[in-house]
């Protein structure tokens, strides 16, 4: 699976998606792109959007990109509150579908 991680999460989640082929926004460049002009860009690519914006699904038709989405719902965006849903995550990444859009939360 290649998943793209969103700058709102920490850099360092990249290294708890093992089995992945995982990348930053900031690694590939895409720092401060929209989210519209992000998933236009990234669904060419990877297979999932790893992202904490529990907004997206409103702000977004998500149905117009052949990508998938995660929401980590987490207190806070740091890696010590988002360690907790790693093992959810891990099962979700088995089975999402592009167009989805799953909400990982304790």
């Amino acid at each position: 699976m290649h998943i793209l991680i969103d700058e709102c999460l920490p850099k360092k989640l990249k290294q708890e998606l093992h089995g992945h082929t995982a990348f930053t926004v900031q690694e590939k460049g895409w720092a401060g792109i929209e989210n519209g002009n992000l998933l236009s860009i990234a669904e060419k690519e990877f297979d999932v959007w790893l992202t904490a914006d529990r907004n997206i699904e409103y702000q977004q038709n998500l149905n117009h990109f052949d990508i998938a989405v995660v929401v980590l719902v987490a207190y806070r965006n740091r890696l010590d509150a988002l360690l907790p849903l790693m093992p959810q995550l891990r099962e979700v990444l088995q089975v999402i579908q592009p167009h989805q859009v799953v909400y990982v939360e304790p």
